[in-house]
């Protein structure tokens, strides 16, 4: 039985996809939790690499999971479109997910009920949104313009092009003439 086929029967998906020495295989938000444990403890997916999110606009989060098998040299890539903006810890499976978890719940909004300490991470306590969002306003954009075009096709012959300045450390001599 391959890989992918094994993956398959595990999970009860109908289909995954190949990425080299890995499946990549979709699973309901509802069963998220059960489906990496069936990872671990069918598939002898012993080593939690990484779990993140991406911010798939409308449709929502997709929540992602790296997870590989030493003995098998093999991996699965576990994926689900959340419903809403939680998922169960995984941290009962992979303790190695705790900063996981706390990372992505700071940069994406989204909870881990269960989890044991859900405290912040990486931003400041004042922090204010969740900045891997699609929908979070870049402040340095409000205050100031983006230096250049904003949009295709706009800024054609009303901007100068800059004069080439040479880095510290280049010679004078470092550009040919006419370059």
């Amino acid at each position: 039985m391959t890989w992918d086929e094994r993956v398959r029967e595990a999970l009860g998906v109908e289909e995954t996809a190949a990425d080299g020495a890995r499946a990549v295989a979709d699973v309901a938000p509802e069963d998220w939790h059960e489906s990496v444990r069936r990872c671990r403890d069918d598939l002898g997916c012993d080593f939690f690499d990484w779990l993140s999110a991406v911010d798939e606009g409308p449709e929502g989060l997709r929540l992602v999971a790296h997870l590989w098998s030493i003995a098998e040299k093999r991996g699965v890539l576990l994926r689900s479109v959340l419903a809403g903006p939680a998922a169960p810890t995984v941290t009962d499976l992979y303790p190695g997910a705790d900063w996981h978890e706390r990372e992505t719940r700071e940069m994406f909004g989204l909870d881990f009920p269960g989890h044991p300490n859900p405290a912040p991470l990486l931003l400041a306590p004042e922090f204010e949104g969740h900045p891997l969002r699609k929908d979070f306003v870049l402040a340095a954009r409000v205050v100031k313009p983006w230096p250049g075009a904003k949009e295709p096709g706009e800024g054609h012959g009303t901007v100068r092009k800059r004069a080439p300045k040479r880095p510290p450390g280049v010679p004078e001599d470092w550009m040919r003439d006419g370059a």
